[in-house]
């Protein structure tokens, strides 16, 4: 479980493929000497495991699911990840709660100056639309945002100028892809909302 707020940037260094899926190096300057072998750590929002460690970079495994289901597919040496270490009782809240579970991959629309911000536009699958409401949450690449504007096929948010230099929305641009995360609550109500209409 993560909060969507973005703690550290990390660099892919190396991916080579492994039985069953693909194996990453990450460089960062995580605590990693806190970080045992088998923690969760999100990866511009999706949950890896840590299953090896050394001086300033760990590696993490992804699954031909995982592969198929976000961007990590087309990561390579240089990519510069989102980093989030899992919630731990007590920690403080300060996004909404992320699974770390992808759930579509969306498209960079456009990028537009607003004063010191930006304006974000990312069009989403329609299975996605359903789940995400103006002044709502959504996690994008990992990071917790509020949904200004939402539409049938895609969304807006507002980028504070701290969050665009903290994170790698401002390695994006227009045609890029992004993993996108519905509130884990928006998630919920349209399951039960499915279940609820007349077959």
């Amino acid at each position: 479980m993560f909060t969507g707020i973005i703690t550290h940037l990390g660099e892919i260094v190396s991916v080579r493929e492994v039985a069953d899926g693909r194996e990453l190096v990450v460089k960062s300057d995580l605590p990693l000497a806190e970080i045992p072998l088998g923690a969760s750590i999100a990866h511009s929002g999706i949950c890896l495991t840590v299953v090896a460690s050394g001086e300033g970079s760990h590696a993490v495994q992804a699954s031909p699911e995982t592969l198929a289901r976000t961007t990590l597919g087309s990561w390579r040496a240089g990519t510069r990840v989102n980093l989030e270490r899992s919630l731990r009782l007590g920690d403080e809240l300060g996004g909404h709660l992320v699974f770390g579970h992808v759930d579509a991959v969306g498209e960079i629309v456009a990028i537009e100056p607003e004063g010191g911000y930006r304006r974000v536009e990312i069009a989403l699958p329609p299975t996605l639309a359903p789940m995400v409401a103006v002044k709502g949450s959504i996690a994008v690449d990992g990071i917790s945002l509020t949904v200004n504007e939402a539409g049938r096929d895609r969304f807006a948010v507002t980028i504070i100028p701290h969050t665009w230099a903290h994170t790698t929305l401002a390695d994006r641009r227009p045609g890029d892809p992004v993993n996108l995360e519905a509130d884990m609550l928006a998630r919920y109500v349209a399951r039960q909302l499915a279940f609820a209409r007349p077959a």
